[in-house]
């Protein structure tokens, strides 16, 4: 077993790798997916973000610990949103970060479809798209 540094990868490499496999899209573009029934939104923001910045309205909730139970079509723990390997899945964070790393752990399940939202939350609010409190 090597332990020099070409055997690691650091986080902004990680993330720049699983991005490049994703279909990331824009606040606007979620929302018309959103809206036309073609997508699925997972906030996975924790619970005092969301308290402090609302929520979009639709938005399945799922705490990021749980996001693989709750999301396999055939995990005992679905939630009833999770149909089908072939629902498209938007993962929402604060910032977009987290989500990219979410939605890749998602396509290793076989949901093919899943992605994340450029931006996350923040990115959303500031486009100035549905949030409730």
């Amino acid at each position: 077993m090597s332990t020099g540094r070409a055997d690691r990868v650091g986080i902004d490499e990680l993330l720049e790798r699983v991005r490049a496999g994703l279909d990331r899209v824009s606040p606007r573009a979620a929302f018309a997916a959103a809206e036309a029934g073609e997508a699925l939104l997972v906030d996975i923001r924790y619970a005092a973000l969301r308290e402090r910045d609302g929520l979009i309205p639709g938005a399945l909730v799922v705490e990021r610990n749980e996001l693989e139970w709750r999301l396999d079509p055939w995990g005992s723990h679905r939630a009833p949103e999770a149909v089908s390997h072939d629902v498209r899945i938007v993962v929402v964070c604060n910032e977009g970060y987290a989500s990219s790393l979410a939605a890749a752990s998602l396509r290793q399940l076989g949901l093919h479809r899943a992605t994340d939202l450029i931006g996350g939350f923040q990115a959303w609010k500031a486009e100035g798209l549905p949030v409730t409190p």
